[in-house]
């Protein structure tokens, strides 16, 4: 079923932009999701967070992540120029914030891949403009069953991540939805349907919207 491009249609009142979070263990297919995600609702941007970890083969600099030294990083963070940092496994995460401002303040709606200390971050930020989606694999067997099919960690790491992974599934009543991800074409429509449903909420309304003023 195609897409309703919500941002063109002159029926719809004006309102704020919105920051759709995007949060999962690794293994539960979070980064599938977004890449589809962004081809099928219309109207969505990705926000692109820096990193300081080695890029993997299948992602590209400015694109995935913007891939940065543990320097550059640091300047962004003291400078104020960050919505949300986080250090995980060894790297360092961010999300610039100019972006989300500009977003949010012209109505665009923005969908970030970031962990659940950055989405607490974004949340306190942009309490009323923060949608928090969480992704899990059906099974913790399924999960690590993806990891390993990965085959680009050593054991020891694997471990870290899949005792990182139960840690981290609990957080998932932070969230406002939960997305349980046993096919990613069902786990996109059901991410289209929530975009959709928040865009249409009366919260969202501009203040100075008033029906029928002409």
């Amino acid at each position: 079923m195609a897409s309703i491009p919500l941002q063109s249609d002159d029926s719809l009142p004006p309102r704020r932009g919105l920051i759709f979070i995007l949060s999962a263990p690794s293994g539960a297919g979070k980064t599938t999701i977004y890449r589809t995600a962004l081809k099928a609702i219309a109207g969505l941007e990705f926000s692109i967070s820096l990193t300081t970890r080695a890029r993997r083969e299948d992602e590209a600099d400015g694109i995935d992540y913007s891939f940065v030294s543990e320097e550059e990083f640091k300047r962004s963070q003291s400078s104020g120029e960050l919505a949300e940092w986080a250090r995980v496994f060894e790297s360092s995460y961010g999300t610039p914030r100019a972006p989300l401002d500009a977003a949010v303040a012209s109505g665009r709606d923005m969908l970030l891949d970031i962990d659940i200390q950055g989405a607490r971050q974004i949340r306190a930020l942009y309490p009323r403009d923060a949608v928090g989606i969480f992704v899990l694999a059906p099974t913790f067997a399924e999960l690590e069953e993806r990891l390993r099919g990965r085959a680009t960690e050593e054991e020891s790491k694997i471990q870290h991540r899949l005792r990182k992974a139960r840690e981290e599934a609990e957080a998932y009543i932070e969230y406002e939805y939960l997305i349980i991800n046993a096919e990613v074409a069902k786990s996109v429509a059901r991410l289209e349907t929530i975009v959709n449903a928040e865009r249409l909420k009366v919260s969202r309304l501009r203040r100075e919207f008033a029906p029928w003023n002409s």
